[in-house]
């Protein structure tokens, strides 16, 4: 199977041509999670197939790697958008995608033939508790809800205790959570420093929380002043990554919830930098960022 291999500000990915190359529905989980291992496969953060669509220019279909379907990829679109501009599958500077969580429209931003930055039309944040979905209200907005994980870590939240702490003393940590989805689910962390947070520790426990019965992104932000936010991510079925797309809307939309910004922000990933504007006016998410094509290859299946 010839496959590339595209990443949208460290956010990486196996990017398989459906339209050339046929992977058998029953193998497209177990591919994902040997494609994407990072020591016996060609290593990625995700595998997307492009394929027909009846309803739009094309489909796209997001794996992570364990193996699991994502709803949608921000970064990911991405690159599907660099991909079929300059390969020639598609001329034109806007281009719509069938994804799980609807048609997205790319417009491609085209400098002497080569797509240099994209805009993705995330639609509107789904904002309802049981439509994100979360069980930590049966209805209305999660916005700077304190949730209290139990005494599994320090006060500091920086040492790994284990679970039997009912005679160290330690206080349980409580954190501050907004939930969005964006077509899947996401829960934003005001912290004072994500680079200096648990990250991988707390994003791994709340990934699969009771309270989210489909899993969850989670988002640890600081915001810097209105329109920079510095933001690190756990991605449900992936782990922590350089970048989520999808991640960066939900946190712009809790930010501007919170009153901490006025709906259109750079955002700084470990990978890079993303822009979000949130219309609030037509209630629309804008994603803006690059893709880059790293190499392509064969590998047997």
């Amino acid at each position: 199977m010839n496959f590339l291999k595209y990443h949208g500000i460290g956010n990486d990915f196996i990017l398989v041509d459906g339209f050339k190359e046929e992977l058998p529905e029953e193998l497209l989980s177990p591919q994902a999670q040997r494609l994407c291992d990072r020591h016996f496969g060609v290593g990625g953060d995700g595998l997307i197939l492009v394929l027909p669509s009846r309803v739009a220019d094309f489909r796209m279909r997001m794996f992570n790697p364990d193996g699991s379907e994502s709803e949608m990829c921000g970064n990911g679109i991405r690159c599907v958008g660099k991909y079929i501009y300059e390969h020639g599958i598609a001329r034109k500077p806007t281009v719509t995608v069938d994804t799980l969580s609807g048609i997205k429209t790319l417009s491609l931003d085209i400098e002497d033939g080569r797509v240099v930055s994209a805009t993705v039309e995330m639609g509107a944040p789904i904002l309802e508790a049981p439509l994100i979905p979360t069980t930590l209200r049966e209805s209305g907005f999660i916005v700077d809800m304190p949730v209290r994980l139990p005494g599994i870590y320090d006060a500091e939240g920086s040492r790994y205790i284990g679970h039997d702490v009912s005679d160290l003393g330690i206080s349980p940590m409580e954190l501050s959570m907004t939930c969005v989805s964006m077509g899947n689910p996401h829960a934003v962390i005001v912290v004072d420093d994500p680079y200096k947070f648990p990250v991988r520790r707390i994003g791994a426990y709340l990934e699969k929380h009771p309270a989210f019965p489909e899993g969850v992104n989670v988002h640890f932000i600081s915001i810097q002043d209105e329109s920079h936010i510095k933001i690190r991510t756990w991605e449900r079925g992936s782990g922590e990554t350089l970048a989520c797309g999808t991640g960066n809307c939900a946190a712009l939309v809790a930010a501007t919830l919170l009153g901490k910004c006025d709906g259109e922000a750079e955002m700084k990933a470990l990978g890079g930098t993303l822009h979000v504007r949130w219309d609030r006016t037509t209630n629309i998410v804008y994603l803006t960022g690059g893709a880059e094509e790293v190499f392509t290859g064969e590998i047997a299946i």
